[in-house]
């Protein structure tokens, strides 16, 4: 009978250390499919990540964060960085090799024709869901998200708060062209009283005239290809919101103290000066003025804000900043299971995790991701708040430009013999030259 008994009590022993071993310690595939990045490592689970590097400048910091996750993690990260310009012949010697990179860049249209096939379809990942916007995504003719943008830039209207309040006005009036224009107007009925006036120099030397021929430039063709669901460069344009455009030229090169003959030479130094030094109220340019501002000019960021491009578009008070990118990430869909898995992980660890967006915020600025930090650039956080408040982002339509530098060319030329003369025949010329002036270099390029 005790015998009986001591077998029965070492029975109930291993039951109970069993029933332990699975409550403490042990882990069901419904566990394992709902932790973090990095759990399937720590678990003992294979992968590992190849990224092949956009940006030269964040090698150091693409190293660092690489480094700290595989010591979090046991998954191999390893980063190689392209030189600066040579990104695409670095890509089709690496992905020849049977050790390819299974994180990369594919950002814009015409590599999405090139790298399709290569793409895992990012659209339901755990990575993907994480997005705060689709705007600066890139999907193939059939729907597949081949690429997420990770980072962006973005330009508008500077504006100066504390000259404004001066002035009598705050940004909270301007919603549209309209309002716009009557803030400007008014600001340069007064400026000898005041002391500055509403526009800087809209300079079309060769320092500042990519301000009007490339990003100025965009909003008619944003609008238009919105209209046309245009997703890749056209052979054709129609000119649809030119009168748009010339709307806020007009406006530009009328409330402000240079007009007339005097833009052809102004520079974009003389343009960033007189914002600087507090003689405007407006001034066109991008997030990357920021630093110059606050740090040459001594700005207070707390005076400075990025309001859209208004034009006179309907709906245009919906209207976000214009911001854009070709910092794009993709997931080769021909590395092996295991590979895409840890690198879907290590994408989405570095939207997530503390680690990841500190390092994101510090090299890149503003992530459109939902746990994004806050970078200390001010016109990012304006365009985030746009986003956040359901405005239509303004995309990069002029990255569709046909041989961008020669098309350019002939909008300034044309553009800037309407400034000097203001005639209705000279702006035929820049219309001639915005809309036939596309067709020939696409004729051109195309025939290369």
């Amino acid at each position: 009978m005790k015998k009986v008994v001591s077998i029965l009590l070492a029975l109930a022993m291993v039951f109970t250390m069993v029933f332990a071993l699975a409550s403490c310690g042990g882990k069901g595939k419904e566990d394992e499919s709902s932790t973090e990045a990095g759990s399937k490592a720590a678990s003992g689970a294979n992968g590992q990540v190849y990224y092949l590097n956009f940006k030269p400048e964040a090698d150091e910091a693409w190293q660092k964060i690489a480094a700290d996750y595989t010591a979090q993690t046991g998954v191999p990260v390893k980063v190689v960085t392209a030189a600066s310009g040579e990104y695409e012949s670095t890509l089709q010697a690496e992905m020849d090799k049977d050790a390819a990179p299974t994180m990369f860049n594919i950002g814009n249209q015409a590599g999405v024709s090139t790298w399709d096939e290569y793409a895992y379809d990012l659209k339901d990942t755990k990575f993907a869901k994480e997005l705060s916007t689709d705007d600066f995504n890139l999907y193939d003719d059939a729907g597949k998200l081949v690429s997420v943008g990770y980072c962006y830039e973005t330009f508008g209207i500077i504006v100066n708060k504390a000259l404004l309040k001066k002035a009598g006005h705050t940004v909270d009036e301007i919603k549209d062209f309209d309002s716009l224009k009557k803030v400007a107007d008014d600001i340069h009925a007064n400026a000898s009283t005041l002391g500055f006036d509403a526009f800087t120099s809209s300079g079309l030397d060769d320092s500042s005239s990519w301000r009007f021929s490339g990003h100025l430039a965009n909003m008619p063709l944003f609008y238009e290809f919105r209209d046309d669901n245009v997703k890749s460069e056209p052979a054709t344009i129609k000119g649809t919101y030119l009168d748009n455009y010339k709307k806020i030229w007009d406006l530009y090169t009328t409330d402000t103290a240079t007009t007339g003959a005097a833009v052809a030479s102004a520079t974009g130094d003389q343009a960033e000066a007189e914002f600087g030094k507090g003689q405007a109220a407006f001034y066109q340019n991008g997030s990357w003025e920021f630093s110059n501002l606050t740090g040459t000019y001594k700005m207070n960021a707390d005076d400075l804000q990025m309001i859209p491009i208004y034009c006179g578009v309907k709906g245009e008070e919906k209207a976000g900043l214009c911001s854009g990118t070709e910092n794009c990430w993709a997931v080769n869909a021909n590395a092996s299971e295991e590979d895409i898995q840890a690198t879907l992980d290590f994408m989405y660890w570095m939207v997530t995790s503390e680690e990841g967006t500190k390092m994101m915020a510090d090299q890149f600025g503003p992530i459109p991701f939902k746990s994004a930090k806050t970078p200390e650039n001010v016109f990012f956080q304006d365009a985030q708040k746009l986003i956040d408040a359901g405005n239509y982002t303004v995309t990069w339509a002029f990255n569709y430009t046909p041989n961008v530098d020669t098309w350019r060319a002939g909008v300034v030329d044309a553009l800037t013999k309407y400034t000097k003369s203001g005639s209705d025949s000279d702006w035929n010329a820049v219309k001639t030259a915005f809309v036939d002036g596309w067709a020939t270099q696409y004729q051109a390029e195309h025939a290369k």
